[in-house]
């Protein structure tokens, strides 16, 4: 509880210096139209937030990324699966997910508006940001297999789908697990980053690009911190749903173990 309580103290000491040194600079500055005020931002993030049509970009965006991430994730396990059971395909596709993956993201976005509509570039970034993470780590984990349990399974003749499913599987999803939490984030801003370049309809990026034309700095601040909430909410929904799962797996275990018994 001690761990707990100073835990929070923690975050709220480091809240508190940021929005002071927010004001500070705030304060230097002068101009309203070069930075807002925190007062400003919390105001105009309230107005929003009273808004139908905040709640329906919000969700706009949400939609696309789910989507990309979704598409990302499936085609990355089908990739990554492929590739494992013929190298030669990892031979072939591996140096394009690679260069994909060293690519700036703005190069896909400007590549893709010309030949995509504007709303389905968010959804092609962030598919390309989440596949060569997703499957770098699913062939470093399935690489990782211990040699002694495909012996065993080998021996015990649990063949192809219990290997893969007794063996492989439980090998690879540490990493997994770990690529799909670090790349929800990751997906989510790419979105919002194709957004503000391709400026469709309802979505987060183009009320950033709005506030940045008109000159809005305290709305342009307010999608800031809405694009950051977010995306932290997204990355600590996944972990919570992670250890439920893991919990939930557990108890099986535990109630098939007993049951054994």
């Amino acid at each position: 509880m001690r761990a707990e309580k100073r835990r929070w103290a923690g975050k709220c000491f480091s809240a508190l210096f940021w929005l002071c040194l927010w004001a500070l600079c705030y304060r230097a500055v002068g101009q309203d139209l070069l930075l807002a005020s925190p007062a400003q931002v919390a105001a105009r993030l309230a107005s929003l937030a009273g808004e139908a049509a905040f709640w329906q970009t919000v969700a706009a965006s949400l939609l696309r990324t789910v989507l990309a991430y979704a598409l990302g994730v499936g085609a990355a396990v089908v990739f990554a699966g492929a590739c494992s059971a013929l190298p030669l395909l990892h031979d072939v596709f591996g140096p394009a997910l690679a260069v994909v993956r060293a690519t700036p993201v703005t190069s896909f976005i400007i590549l893709a508006l010309v030949w995509l509509r504007s709303d389905k570039v968010p959804v092609l970034t962030g598919f390309l940001m989440v596949l060569p993470i997703v499957y770098a780590n699913l062939m470093e984990g399935i690489a990782s297999t211990d040699p002694q349990l495909l012996e065993m399974a080998r021996l015990y003749r649990f063949g192809a789908l219990r290997t893969l499913l007794h063996v492989y599987v439980p090998s690879a999803l540490p990493t997994f697990a770990a690529a799909c939490e670090a790349s929800i984030g990751l997906c989510f801003k790419a979105t919002v980053a194709a957004e503000v370049l391709g400026v469709p309809r309802s979505a987060i990026g183009t009320r950033l690009y709005n506030a940045k034309i008109y000159l809005e700095t305290d709305a342009l601040l307010a999608w800031t911190v809405v694009v950051i909430c977010v995306s932290m909410a997204l990355e600590r929904l996944f972990v919570l749903a992670l250890h439920a799962l893991s919990r939930r797996g557990a108890a099986k275990g535990e109630a098939e173990h007993a049951r054994s018994c």
